[in-house]
């Protein structure tokens, strides 16, 4: 087992590099189109597919496809972001680090396509640089997308939750969705070397949380709202992952 999981990762990971290269060129020639959102989901199907992951996604509420929302998610492993870009029912503009912004070819094109990197030790900066995307505007439909934690959890436990998410949905007026991923950290490592280990992966959309009574004044009750929407979400992620032998 151990051997095939290593030839899966050595072949693998050439196959990744090499058409995130090109996916990522047609990206930034195409800038913040439909045609982007269906090379990057394509791709991600593709990281997927190489790492032999199954990916089984619900949503516990219908979204309104012509709003924007606030969406957060747990996050657990790199597997996460294709996982849930390989099911989302709307497009995403994540807020992510500003160190991935040096990975050559995707750092630039996904910056072209919109998505936004943050300054995580500059909060001020962080908050300017995504109410800056905000002012630029959402196509109906876009939405933003926030791993609250942070980081990557290494145990089942989340992480504390950072503000941003909530500043941008009181920011924005816009409703928050609760995400819960599970089984990624199975088929990828959180940190460090890791070899593809091929299973399966549960994506669950929760049901809306309306910032409708929450204020800057209150934002840490939203953010405990969202903590609250996420678990409840990872819960039912898990329960649709198979029994492990």
């Amino acid at each position: 087992m151990i051997i095939v999981r290593l030839l899966r990762t050595v072949l693998g990971l050439p196959v990744i590099f090499v058409t995130m290269v090109l996916f990522a060129s047609l990206i930034w020639l195409s800038g913040e189109t439909d045609f982007s959102e269906k090379v990057l989901r394509l791709w991600c199907r593709l990281v997927l597919a190489l790492a032999g992951a199954r990916v089984t996604a619900r949503q516990l509420a219908p979204l309104d496809p012509k709003r924007s929302y606030v969406f957060v998610s747990n996050h657990t492993s790199n597997m996460d972001v294709p996982a849930i870009l390989a099911v989302t029912p709307t497009p995403l503009r994540f807020i992510a680090k500003r160190e991935l912004l040096r990975v050559p070819f995707f750092g630039s094109a996904a910056q072209r396509m919109g998505h936004v990197f943050v300054d995580r030790k500059d909060s001020h900066g962080a908050a300017k640089a995504i109410r800056a995307r905000i002012e630029r505007g959402l196509d109906r439909g876009v939405a933003l997308f926030f791993f609250a934690e942070g980081t990557r959890s290494t145990t089942e436990e989340l992480l504390p939750f950072k503000k941003g998410a909530a500043v941008a949905a009181l920011d924005t007026g816009l409703d928050c969705v609760p995400i819960g991923v599970a089984g990624a950290r199975d088929v990828l490592r959180p940190k460090g070397w890791s070899l593809f280990r091929p299973g399966s992966i549960a994506v669950v959309f929760g049901a809306p949380i309306p910032v409708d009574g929450f204020g800057y004044d209150n934002r840490d009750a939203l953010v405990q709202a969202q903590r609250e929407g996420v678990e409840r979400a990872v819960a039912e992620a898990r329960a649709l992952l198979p029994a492990r032998a």
